[in-house]
């Protein structure tokens, strides 16, 4: 496991962008590495990328410096524990709802005392091989350098925010829009007045803490919008990027 850039990034007070990634294709990967990402998010709630895959993509990521993140299916102690093996600097919890949950999370994240995440020579130790391997010094490095980032997406979950950003272990905070306006039984639409006030609600708990701000910004307008509004963990979604470009390519040479 290497330094993490965007928790060193984040706790300077910077931004960080990142790009959703829903394809365990290591090349796909690697050209959004290429293009300047901070991190890539690699989706295991929503799209088929396992274990295996997760070790490959954090591979791409070590070779070209950015920082690999893994979102897991569910705030499960084994998938957190199996992920953050494979060398992933960080980890994304989809709902998590109270304050327990959210020390279930970052217990499973980190290694005793501050957790009961388990030790082994995986890959994130270097399968224990490279020379002056340690493993207090792994344990030290890892609790330090590993990323939890939880997502709030229910109104229980902002109900019970006040007490989730109290949680020591937890870096960011990250609003997942989407989810949100379907809990709130406005599915898709994210512009409701009722989705929007419990949008302004999550910023306005999050902010004056110690935790970092996350969002789901799908344009460029939206992640400037998000940024003045103080989010610093804005994550992108390069199909939402790539198919205007697209479109407008094929309208051009197609003289329509």
């Amino acid at each position: 496991m290497q330094p993490n850039k965007v928790k060193a990034k984040l706790k300077a007070g910077g931004t960080v962008n990142g790009s959703y990634v829903r394809h365990p294709d290591c090349g796909l990967a690697e050209i959004l590495c290429h293009l300047g990402y901070d991190y890539l998010l690699f989706d295991g709630e929503h799209a088929p990328i396992g274990d295996r895959e997760c070790e490959n993509l954090v591979r791409v990521c070590e070779l070209t410096g950015v920082t690999p993140i893994s979102r897991v299916p569910a705030n499960q102690t084994w998938m957190i524990s199996r992920r953050l093996d494979t060398g992933m600097q960080g980890i994304q919890i989809p709902m998590v709802n109270s304050r327990a949950e959210a020390e279930a999370a970052v217990s499973a994240a980190k290694y005793a005392p501050l957790g009961i995440r388990g030790l082994a020579g995986s890959r994130a130790a270097n399968y224990g091989q490279k020379p002056g391997f340690n493993y207090p010094d792994h344990v030290r490095f890892c609790n330090e350098e590993t990323m939890v980032i939880v997502q709030v997406e229910t109104p229980q979950a902002i109900d019970a925010l006040p007490q989730i950003i109290q949680v020591p272990g937890i870096d960011v905070i990250f609003i997942g829009p989407t989810d949100l306006s379907l809990s709130m039984g406005h599915p898709g639409n994210i512009q409701h007045p009722e989705v929007q006030a419990a949008l302004t609600k999550i910023t306005d708990i999050v902010l004056p803490s110690d935790k970092a701000l996350g969002i789901l910004a799908v344009t460029a307008e939206a992640t400037l919008e998000w940024h003045e509004r103080g989010a610093r963990y804005i994550l992108s979604v390069f199909e939402s990027l790539m198919a205007p470009a697209i479109r407008n390519y094929l309208k051009t040479v197609r003289g329509e």
